[in-house]
Parts: C-alpha cells; sequence; structure tokens
C-alpha cells in the first residue's frame, strides 16, 4: 500500500510595518475570509476524493490479481502459438484428457504405476506405416506390461496425422487384454499366450495409481479398464504423447541453430520431462520410432545395473579423435539406462549442442551430427565420472542377418535399407495366435 503525501502552498508573511494598525471589519474583510475558508474546504474534498479512488482501483487491482487464469485455455492457446502452421482449432480438444499438468494428450490410462519409462521422439519423416507398425511391435514385445509408453511429436500436425492411428492400435491391445484375462480366469496357463501378454504371471499387482492424467474414482467400473489393480490379473502401461513445445516452449536452439531437427530439439525436451516425473521411474529408453523397432524388452539389461548407468548402441565403425586414437561410433537411436544416468546425459548432450554451435561458423551450424556429439561425451573422462557408459554391438540388431522366424523373436531391430518386409513378418507371427487372429485385421 503507497504512502500518499499531501502538499500545500506555503503561506507568504505580510511585510512589517512598525506602525499597527487594528484592521477594521469592514465587508471586503469578511468576503476575503469566507473565500479562503471555502477554498481550503474545497482543496480538502477534492484531496481526500483523490485519495478514495487511489485506494480503491489499488483494492481492484489486489482483488483481480487474485483470481486464478483459465489453465486450459492458456495451455491450448499456448500450443496452437508454438506450432509451426497456422494457429487453428483442432476438432477433438486435448483438454478433456491432458496427461500431466494441463500438458499433453492422455491416450491410454494404465493401471498401475510403473517402474520404465519409454520415450519415442516421432518426427514429420515417420509415415502411418511404420508408426502402425512400431505400435505394433511395442504391443507384442511385452513392454506394455512393464512401462509407460510416452510420444514427443515434433508438430502438433504430426500430433493430428497419427492421434486417431495411436487410439485404433490401442484399442486393438484392450480388447486383447480382455480377451486373455478372460483367458486366465477360465484356467488357461500363461505358457499357452505370446510373450507380450505374460503380464505379470497372473499375479496381483499393487503399486498404486499411475501419474498421467487425471487421478481415477474409486467405483467407477465404466471407465476403460481402470479398475483396482486388486481385481485385475493383467497389468499394462499408459500411453501419452506430447508436443515438442509443450516439453521446450522456448525452443531453447533457435538461437543457435537456424532450423533445429527432431534429433537435436528432442535433447531439450528430455529434461522437462523427466524433472516433473524424477523418482517416478527407476528405468527409461529413449527410441527413435523411424529407426528402430522394439519387438522384446531391452529395459532387462539395465535392471541390475546402477541408476548412474547407460547402455549405448555401438556400431563396428570408428572415428578419429583430434589426438589420433580412436572410439566407437554411437548409434543414438536407442538408449537405456537407470533414470538418473538419462537425465544426466540429456542435460549434457544439450550443452554440447549449444558448445558446438558456439564453435561453428553460421553456414556450418545446420552440419552437426548426432552421434558424433554423442559419441563425443561417451569418450569424455569428466563426464565418465557421474554417467556411467556401457557401449554394446548387439543393443539394436541387424535385420539382414536375420530370417523371419528370428526377426520375431528379436529384441530391437534397426529397420535400416533391409528389403524385408516387416509389416508382413509381424503380421504373420501375430496371426499365429488364435486369439490375435480374431482380433486383429489381415489375419
Amino acid at each position: 500500500m503507497g504512502i500518499f503525501l499531501i502538499f500545500f502552498p506555503e503561506e507568504h508573511p505580510q511585510p512589517f510595518n512598525s506602525s499597527f494598525k487594528t484592521p477594521s471589519l469592514n465587508s471586503n474583510s469578511i468576503l476575503k475570509r469566507t473565500n479562503s475558508t471555502g477554498h481550503i474546504f474545497t482543496r480538502t474534498q477534492s484531496t481526500i476524493s483523490v485519495c478514495a479512488l487511489l485506494i480503491f482501483l489499488t483494492l481492484l487491482v489486489f482483488t483481480l490479481s487474485s483470481f486464478e487464469p483459465n489453465n486450459d485455455f492458456i495451455s491450448s492457446s499456448h500450443r496452437r502459438f508454438l506450432s509451426q502452421n497456422p494457429p487453428r482449432f483442432h476438432p477433438k480438444p486435448r483438454s478433456d484428457s491432458p496427461a500431466l499438468q494441463n500438458l499433453g494428450t492422455l491416450y491410454t490410462r494404465g493401471t498401475t504405476a510403473m517402474n520404465e519409462l519409454v520415450i519415442c521422439h516421432v518426427s514429420q519423416t515417420v509415415t502411418a506405416g511404420e508408426f502402425k507398425l512400431f505400435l505394433r511391435g511395442f504391443h507384442r514385445s511385452g513392454l506394455g506390461s512393464k512401462s509407460d509408453l510416452l510420444f514427443v511429436f515434433d508438430s502438433i500436425s504430426t500430433i493430428d496425422s497419427f492421434d486417431d492411428l495411436i487410439r485404433e492400435e490401442n484399442g486393438v491391445f484392450l480388447e486383447l487384454v480382455r480377451r486373455y484375462e478372460a483367458e486366465f480366469r477360465n484356467g488357461s496357463k500363461v505358457v499357452d499366450f505370446p510373450a507380450g501378454f505374460d503380464l505379470n504371471s497372473g499375479k496381483k499387482v499393487e503399486k498404486g495409481e499411475p501419474i498421467w492424467g487425471r487421478k481415477a474414482k474409486t467405483g467407477n467400473s465404466s471407465s476403460e479398464l481402470t479398475e483396482s489393480t486388486q481385481t485385475t490379473r493383467l497389468s499394462y502401461g499408459s500411453v501419452v504423447g506430447f508436443g515438442i513445445g509443450e516439453l521446450d516452449p522456448e525452443n531453447s536452439l533457435s538461437g543457435f541453430l537456424d532450423h533445429a531437427p527432431m534429433s537435436l530439439r528432442r535433447w531439450a525436451s528430455y529434461p522437462m520431462v523427466l524433472g516433473r516425473v524424477r523418482r517416478k521411474f527407476k528405468h527409461v529408453m529413449l527410441v527413435d520410432v523411424k529407426e528402430v523397432l522394439l519387438l522384446g524388452d531391452p529395459l532387462g539389461r539395465v535392471k541390475k545395473l546402477t541408476p548412474e548407468s547407460i547402455i549405448l548402441s555401438s556400431t563396428p565403425g570408428r572415428v578419429k579423435k583430434p589426438n589420433k586414437t580412436h572410439r566407437k561410433v554411437i548409434n543414438p537411436s536407442l538408449i537405456i539406462g537407470g533414470e538418473r544416468g538419462v537425465r544426466r546425459l540429456a542435460a549434457a548432450m544439450l550443452t554440447e549442442i549449444v558448445r558446438s554451435t558456439t564453435r561453428q561458423n553460421h553456414h556450418k551450424q545446420n552440419s552437426i551430427i548426432e552421434s558424433a556429439l554423442l559419441s563425443q561425451l561417451a569418450g569424455n573422462e569428466f563426464l565418465q565420472k557421474s554417467i556411467r557408459f556401457i557401449s554394446s554391438t548387439e543393443l539394436v540388431q541387424d535385420p539382414s542377418q536375420l530370417g523371419g522366424v528370428e526377426l520375431a523373436n528379436m529384441t530391437a531391430v534397426r529397420r535400416g535399407n533391409s528389403n524385408l518386409d516387416f509389416g508382413a513378418v509381424i503380421l504373420k507371427h501375430i496371426c499365429s495366435f488364435p486369439i490375435d487372429s480374431l482380433v486383429y485385421t489381415g489375419c
């Protein structure tokens, strides 16, 4: 509250006159006194009115500032503003099902809290066929029973193009869960199920609610398979999606790169999402949907390692360092490790991207290669004190060396330029199971 100071003009004293005379009480002096008194009263009244007006305005501003804004409207407007496309209204408002703190989209709410998180970045170059195949492979891998699936899209338009596809494939998966759960109750053996549906071997899982979406209401059996984990035998994780602008609203690399590709900008989104879900997940996997198919569970490799450990996929090729020594080339399409190690790697990678752009001139800034930067960090002796790097040439398999049956039993496969029809092989494997053949189209 401010302090109001009122200043009155100084009275000018009459000059001293040695000859003192008693003033005569004539009509002119009485009129002057009356005018002076009225003038003071008018000024006092005006001052009080101004003070009252200022107090009223102060209280009005304080009252208005105490109201909370409409977060849904701000989130929706913010997402449209950050989109690379012209602002437009989305036909399906996402504010009804935000994934986390009014951000993102919740496609499927899991049955329980998970310890693993799979983060997949999706660029504009990913086709609908590639994305559909990735979803089917993930649902068959068994990761759905052990981890949450999080997509990071490079724009709102990319989310729009895959929105219906995600919901459709998730619906097929949930239908399979219902059917296999009925088989469990009928006494079928777990060994008769595909690996993707060997979910907790029919044991009860009580790990609390998922962190995604709004808190489920108890006793609401009409929701989409969100009943208590004490009554369900088959548990599965949540599926959520975020636009890159939601996780990196300031576009951190815009001041360093003319156009930051998704392969680089994704590293600016990881600190935001991993910071918000900190201590919720023990292990994290970073996946490039364009480059890798998940057909198994690679996270099993890190469950016995320290939280600072990271397994990187290395290729047989080598790259020379400035001092003419050699090191392995790291493939950034698949990275798995403890939550703490992945979070530290993301921060270090973002710093390295900025450092590399400042060292190069303006014309070469857009030629920064993600795999080269990641290889530099893996060989950094200072960073190795906080992150335990483990390189593996078998983390991602080369499909050119695999047959159809072997491919279906692999953990992670590089799409590459193989002439093998991944979709046909995976669909043939899916259709070999009686229940699956009844649900999936094309069998």
